[in-house]
């Protein structure tokens, strides 16, 4: 069954399972004890880290091992967050960064910090100009990810490294996407990662404090690594997380370019073999093995059980897929449509024939999900006729129905007539634009609905 979901954790590496098998023999004792087991542990430890702070490209004494990604963020941000209380409180985060960072940012803001937010483009990257520009003297820190978990994206990394050096503001990167692919380039001041993103095993994640960059840890003090990272140690793991990452490093640059190829040929044959589709994030300064695309008039739900069921494991940013029925923050932050959203990522190894499958399998299958929805056919154009607006209801219904109500009756209004669609689902604050720039309708706006929820109206123009 094609594996399809490595963004979410990638498959265990097997240098990862042979390293951890042998040091559960080896690296079972207190690495912080004198005698030969704990001196024994104490070398596997050490050995570890270095390795992991050659891939990183920062000294070991910067690096601790922590429980995981998201322990690895938190400790970051509020230990330079307070190292630097008397600069300020302001927090300059990107919109679309993992969820970690806007949690972290949230609590902040809740203790009485100011979070500044920095909006995208619709391909999912920041502005360093405008980045820098939200830097102001009492920043005491700067949040932007290497690359966008949900669909790709590269960030610039560099270029706001640069603009918060000129600014006095440390940068924290989360790396977790991309450091298996090679080092964040730029001048950095914090870095975090998780090693099940790698091939690691999952529990393992790590934190990099340049030296010179102010930083108290929070929370009880503790004497393990450095304090950052309280707690016994889990050996095993953090050998098994350093071996793979050498590992996967090692193989990172043709392992790159293949899935490239076979990424490159889902992004470009999807919007052939299916119609109304939108492929989100940068094509070119993006991960190598990521793509995500969403499908009009599709229930996301449906749509990934039904590939399950054809033997594909994907992920999705649809609201469909949400017990809250939000899209997803980084759709939303982006402006793209989120109806019918997947994300394919492909771990190393994917075979091409597993892709050619999955492009066989797909039109079919989003055939089948808009049929049972009576969504309308694609391109389907009526000629002018009826009344100058019509009222669609869609109260109560969710993502994808306002939507294909719309579709439907576009054609029952003149050029230049509207169609009003009341809605209460969040998506629809973002399908409904993103349909009308892919049909070529004019998106009139929004306003407050006397029957409740929103009303979304939208011009014909063609």
């Amino acid at each position: 069954m094609p594996y399809f979901d490595a963004a979410s954790a990638a498959p265990l590496h097997p240098v990862a399972r042979q390293a951890l098998l042998a040091s559960l023999d080896e690296g079972w004792a207190d690495p912080a004890r004198l005698y030969r087991e704990g001196r024994r542990a104490r070398l596997l430890l050490d050995a570890a880290r270095e390795a992991a702070a050659e891939a990183v490209g920062c000294r070991p004494d910067e690096l601790v091992f922590t429980p995981s990604g998201t322990r690895a963020v938190h400790a970051g941000i509020s230990g330079a967050l307070a190292g630097r209380r008397r600069v300020g409180s302001g927090l300059v985060v990107s919109a679309v960064e993992h969820s970690s960072v806007l949690h972290a940012a949230e609590r902040h803001a809740a203790a009485g910090g100011s979070v500044t937010e920095v909006p995208v483009g619709r391909s999912g990257a920041v502005d360093a100009a405008v980045f820098g520009g939200a830097l102001t003297p009492g920043t005491a820190l700067a949040c932007l990810q290497s690359a966008n978990h949900e669909v790709g994206t590269e960030q610039p990394v560099a270029e706001v490294a640069e603009a918060c050096r000129a600014a006095g503001v440390p940068l924290l990167v989360d790396a977790a996407q991309s450091l298996g692919w090679g080092p964040v380039e730029g001048g950095w001041s914090l870095l975090a990662a998780s090693a099940h993103k790698w091939g690691g095993p999952a529990g393992v994640g790590l934190l990099a404090v340049r030296k010179g960059v102010r930083f108290a840890p929070q929370g009880p003090a503790d004497e393990r690594e450095s304090g950052r990272a309280p707690g016994f140690e889990n050996l095993p793991a953090i050998v098994a997380a350093a071996a793979s990452l050498r590992a996967v490093r090692a193989e990172a640059a043709a392992e790159a370019a293949r899935l490239r190829g076979l990424v490159d040929r889902i992004r470009v044959r999807v919007p052939e073999l299916v119609p109304d589709v939108e492929v989100v994030g940068d094509p070119v300064a993006r991960l190598p093995h990521l793509v995500t695309f969403s499908c009009l008039y599709v229930d996301g739900e449906t749509l990934l059980h039904e590939l399950d069921r054809e033997g594909f494991s994907v992920s999705s940013g649809s609201s469909c897929t949400s017990s809250t029925l939000t899209p997803s923050h980084v759709l939303r932050a982006m402006g793209v449509l989120s109806e019918g959203n997947v994300r394919v990522s492909l771990p190393a190894g994917t075979a091409a024939e597993d892709v050619d499958r999955f492009l066989d399998v797909l039109p079919g299958v989003v055939a089948g999900v808009r049929e049972r929805l009576g969504a309308p056919a694609a391109a389907a154009a009526v000629p002018a006729a009826g009344a100058g607006s019509l009222v669609v209801d869609a109260l109560g219904r969710r993502c994808p129905i306002p939507v294909i109500e719309l579709a439907k009756v576009i054609g029952d209004v003149p050029v230049g007539g509207t169609v009003t669609v009341l809605s209460d689902d969040e998506a629809a604050r973002l399908d409904i634009p993103a349909w009308c720039e892919m049909r070529g309708q004019e998106y009139v706006g929004e306003e407050p609905s006397e029957r409740g929820g929103v009303a979304y109206v939208v011009r014909r123009v063609a």
